[in-house]
Parts: structure tokens; sequence; C-alpha cells
């Protein structure tokens, strides 16, 4: 079995993996880790929880060691894009933990809080500068930052920046990062739009895959329950209530289905909390917190925020509503059995979210092991506060209006012109006269 230390790597890097109890490298590490060093491009296949972290951060410690220089003056000499702020962190505290024998600075920049202080760290410069590609664009555009001393660049999770909408700012920045530097592309999936964004970026790169993202993680014992949507919330606080779960990541397909859940959950004195983009970043970076702590024992996360992640001992992931995106099925339930261990993974189906289910078990060539209602589910559920309603925005989308596997909405899901959000003509309405008191303001000050 291939360790780290028959891979070549420089003395710092083995003695702060020793000091992790990390000797043997996973496989995208032993396929990557070697070209890499050879100052190769890479473009690889694989998802959150193979160890791709370590595979693109430990050859690029290595060449720092061997190549030692000053920060470049408002500039980086390594730059890597993450679409969320959690994974960016998390990327961030990677390097800072396997480089702790060296002396390199590591920097994050992501939207969310002040600029101020993110442009004065930029003026003396970086060695390695993680940040979204939102806030990344924002520096350079205040002249606090550029890209011309940039010798490595990382992208990594192409799959979720495209989905983000990132298409036309990593366009941007391509433009502006030297021709002459080493790149690396790494991607759950690489259908064809992806893989001309990798040409972009990439010159004569190697290729490595692993765990292609149909394939699901057999430690994770995989269950179905076909519930009445309204039912859903007295299914999983019954469930939180009376079986022995350890640590729980539970996935909604909305910002307002998370907090509504956790809402619910609290009123039935469940300790929970809930991450996603309409929390500012102290928000989310509590909520993580408290989690990884064991503070709570319940996170509840949409999609886009639980990129990045990575907490050791979740040991069920509920899919409180079914993602739109099989894919995204095979993300979530990865949250779980790491390191290892074995997990559970609960999907909670209506009658709306078969087709999804169908699409997921054709994706994976899985059958989901159904497990019925408890009994006396009923009669428990009258007995739990009452849950609140969910909003429209909650809502799952008209079948007839989903795209088909693989393609996304061009126009941003508002529909035609002159349309409502289902394409459909609005209904025009004769404007309304003034009524009661606002009768008399506009005779008072005249209409608007």
């Amino acid at each position: 079995m291939t360790k780290f230390t028959d891979l070549g790597l420089a003395e710092p890097l083995i003695k702060a993996l020793a000091s992790k109890g990390y000797e043997n490298p996973t496989p995208i590490q032993v396929q990557s880790i070697p070209p890499l060093l050879e100052g190769r491009d890479l473009c690889g296949i694989a998802q959150t929880g193979t160890g791709k972290t370590a595979a693109f951060a430990l050859p690029s410690l290595d060449y720092f060691h061997k190549n030692p220089k000053p920060s470049p003056l408002g500039s980086c000499r390594m730059l890597v894009l993450s679409p969320t702020r959690e994974l960016a962190s998390q990327i961030a505290a990677s390097f800072r933990e396997y480089g702790r024998f060296m002396r390199l600075s590591v920097e994050t920049v992501f939207g969310g809080v002040p600029i101020g202080k993110q442009i004065n760290r930029m003026k003396a410069g970086v060695d390695i500068l993680v940040a979204t590609p939102g806030r990344l664009l924002d520096l350079i555009e205040q002249r606090a930052l550029h890209l011309r001393d940039v010798e490595i660049f990382v992208l990594d999770e192409a799959d979720q920046m495209m989905d983000l909408g990132f298409i036309v700012p990593l366009k941007r920045i391509d433009k502006m990062l030297p021709t002459k530097r080493q790149s690396l592309f790494f991607s759950a999936t690489m259908p064809k739009a992806i893989s001309e964004l990798g040409d972009r970026f990439l010159r004569d790169p190697v290729k490595v895959s692993v765990a292609p993202v149909s394939s699901t993680a057999e430690r994770v014992r995989q269950y179905v329950t076909m519930v009445n949507g309204k039912e859903k919330q007295a299914l999983l606080t019954l469930t939180l209530q009376n079986d022995n779960i350890e640590r729980a990541l539970i996935f909604t397909r909305t910002k307002h289905g998370a907090d509504r859940v956790v809402k619910n959950l609290q009123a039935a004195n469940i300790a929970s909390a809930a991450i996603h983009g309409n929390k500012s970043q102290p928000q989310r970076t509590a909520a993580l917190g408290a989690f990884r702590k064991g503070e709570i024992k319940y996170l509840v996360a949409t999609d886009i925020a639980a990129r990045g992640i990575d907490v050791p001992g979740v040991s069920h992931v509920f899919n409180f509503e079914m993602p739109n995106v099989p894919e995204q099925y095979v993300h979530r339930i990865g949250r779980t059995a790491r390191a290892g261990a074995e997990g559970v993974s609960i999907s909670y189906v209506d009658g709306e979210e078969k087709n999804w289910l169908r699409q997921i078990e054709r994706l994976t060539g899985v059958k989901l092991e159904q497990i019925p209602l408890p009994e006396n589910f009923l009669a428990e559920a009258a007995k739990l506060p009452k849950a609140a309603p969910s909003t429209r925005s909650e809502n799952p989308p008209r079948r007839n209006a989903q795209p088909r596997q693989g393609e996304r909405r061009q126009d941003g899901g508002r529909g035609a012109p002159g349309g409502g959000a289902d394409g459909k003509p609005k209904r025009s309405f004769r404007p309304r006269g003034p009524v009661g008191a606002h009768k008399g303001a506009v005779k008072k000050f005249g209409s608007r």
C-alpha cells in the first residue's frame, strides 16, 4: 500500500501529516500528487469526501517549500476558487493544517462580510488566497488585488460554479491570469459544458477520476418513506424525538423551507439551526460551529449552503425534500459514512417527488428500501405543536415546467416576457379608484 512517505513530499508536510495520524493517501491523492509535483496541469473528477483538497494542497505546499519567495504586493502566488463561503473556509483551514510547519500566509475572501478588512489584508500580498468569484472580482475592481503573480490556480467544484451562475465571472478571471501557471480543475461531474470550461484553463492536463457522482457510498444504508407532504414535519419531529440519532443533516430545497423546519423543531423542544444563503456570515459560522461542537445535533441546510460542510460523526442524512437534480442526492448522502464509518440516509417522498426518486434510483443504480410510517403515526402527530404553514416559494415546481435532466432554464425562472413565472400571460386589471382614507389623501396631495 502506498504511503505519503513514498510520494516525495517535503519533510514539513510529512511531519504535518504524521501529526494528524495520516499515513496512507486516498486514491485521488495517489493519482494526483505525483504529476502535480512535476508541475503538470490536472483535470480531476472527484466528489466531496474523496480527499481532493489534500490532493492539490500538498503538492502546492511542496512547491512553495522548494521555491520560497516573498508574497507579491497586492497579489497572491496561489489562487483557489470555491463556490461557497463554507467550502472556502474549509479549504483554507486545510492549507493551514498541512502547512503548519512552513512560514506561509493563507487568506480567505468571500461575500457576506465587510470588504474593508479584506482590502487591507491584500495590500501586503499573500501566498495562498482562497476566494469566491464574486468577492474576488470586487477586490480587483477596487484595485485592491491583481492576479499577475499567480503561479498556481485551482478551480474547485466547477459543476457547482456553473449551477450558481459563475460562468461569466470565471471567464473574466481567466483573462486576468498569467499564461504561465499551473492550473488544476476539479468537478464532481464532467458534462460537455464543464469540459469546455476546463479547456479554457488547462494546458495538456493529466486526467484523473475517482468515485464518479453516480456512485453512492457503500456504507450508507438508504431508505425511503412515502409520506404526504403536509405530514413530513410530524414524521421528522417524531423520528428525532424517538430514535437514537447522534448527529444529522436535514436537507430542504429552499431557504424558507429550512427556516420553517427549524421553527417547527424548536417548537417541539428540539435544538437545531439552519444554514443557507439568506443567513449572514456570522450566523452561518455560529450554526456550523455549534453543529461541529455538538451543541446542536441537527443542522438544516440547502444544497448550495451545504457545500464544504465536512463535519465528522454525521450519523444520518434526512432528505426532508427530495432534490430535483439527481446528482445532488449523491452529494447529500455523502455527508455521512465518512472516514470508514457507517451512515443512514432517509428520504421523505410525497406524490410530487416520485419522479425525482425514480431519476435518483436510475442514476445510482440503487433501489431505496421502503420503510412504512410508524404505528399510530397520525395519533402521535396530532399531539405535536401545530406546524408552521409552508410558503408558496417552498412548493415544488410544476412537473410540466421542469427542465429535462441536465438542462437549466435560461430565463432565470421568470417565464416568458410579459407573463407570470409559469410563462402564462398575466391577468390585467383596471386601475382601482381611491377608496376611504386613501381617497382623501389623493384629493389633498394628488396622485402619484
